[in-house]
């Protein structure tokens, strides 16, 4: 399901409603924050009930609102979630997204005469709902316009995908290999009881256990362990391990390996981890590598991991 993969238009992830069409009843900001829509009934203010969410008058004239928002990463979209959330008698009927590349850092002006490509068409919405679209569009792009036909309020907006960022940015220097704002992603993982795995390379610092990756209790003998496939191919010089809010169910130790299509390259053996602790290691491997196992013994939760190298 295209839901595991991370949200590009994330506020954490640097992403930005740039512009609406109206947004008298409640913010359009809303639309991307992390976390599920809240609401609490009869709290009402000057413009009405207060809504987490994004909420435009009634038109009473043709025409329909919009949203554009800039992705916090660029990237192949691969699916979007509307969701309607607590807007029951309120909530626009019809949905449509677009998308468009457009580098640099334009203004709002300019993205309105921006080409646009229709992603999801003209759709059914109920109110109280998430409606999923799946894309099937390898383009990469950099922001989405949400229409909504012809007013009324959306919660939140998800999309998709996976991050595409212009790392010519980096060349000659140093950057960390496995941000997911760099083009990192977590392929795999043993197990995401508690947390989604790709946390543990979000931008930022966690500032609680659910914002980190978090395993079950094991009672087979064995470890968890999860691979993140790298921004690009390229040489880990720095490994950091970052335990922090973890007191009491961080990994005893962890150990870090490489791997380069069928070879696996040692970077970091079984090492102790202390809780609620940002551990760094220097690595001497000098082989360049396009993924890299996290394995952590035997279960537990990290709250970042940070893989600083070069691309080869």
């Amino acid at each position: 399901m295209f839901t595991a993969l991370p949200d590009l238009a994330l506020r954490t992830l640097g992403g930005a409603v740039v512009a609406a069409s109206d947004e008298s009843f409640a913010e359009k900001e809303s639309l991307i924050r992390p976390g599920r829509p809240g609401f609490s009934p009869a709290t009402f203010g000057s413009k009405g009930q207060v809504y987490d969410g994004w909420e435009t008058r009634r038109r009473r004239e043709p025409g329909h609102d919009w949203a554009l928002v800039r992705l916090g990463v660029p990237g192949v979209i691969r699916g979007v979630v509307v969701d309607t959330a607590w807007f029951k008698g309120n909530y626009p009927p019809h949905a449509r997204v677009a998308a468009a590349s457009v580098e640099g850092h334009p203004s709002p002006a300019e993205l309105l005469e921006a080409h646009w490509t229709e992603i999801v068409p003209l759709s059914g919405l109920k109110g109280d709902a998430e409606h999923h679209f799946e894309v099937t569009d390898d383009t990469r792009y950099t922001h989405v316009r949400l229409d909504i036909h012809p007013d009324g309020g959306v919660a939140r907006l998800r999309v998709h995908g996976e991050a595409r960022p212009d790392l010519s940015l980096y060349g000659g220097l140093g950057l960390d290999l496995a941000a997911l704002a760099n083009g990192g992603l977590v392929t795999d993982c043993s197990d995401a009881y508690y947390s989604a795995p790709n946390n543990v390379i979000a931008p930022g610092l966690a500032r609680h256990q659910a914002e980190g990756w978090e395993t079950a209790r094991r009672r087979d003998g064995g470890n968890d362990w999860l691979v993140i496939r790298l921004a690009g191919r390229g040489i880990v010089r720095l490994a950091e391990i970052d335990t922090t809010n973890l007191l009491y169910n961080a990994p005893g130790a962890v150990a870090l390996t490489g791997l380069d299509g069928e070879r696996e390259v040692p970077l970091l053996p079984r090492t102790r981890l202390q809780p609620d602790t940002p551990h760094r290691f220097r690595l001497a491997c000098p082989d360049p590598v396009t993924h890299v196992r996290v394995d952590i013994y035997p279960d537990g939760g990290l709250a970042r991991v940070r893989l600083h190298g070069h691309l080869a």
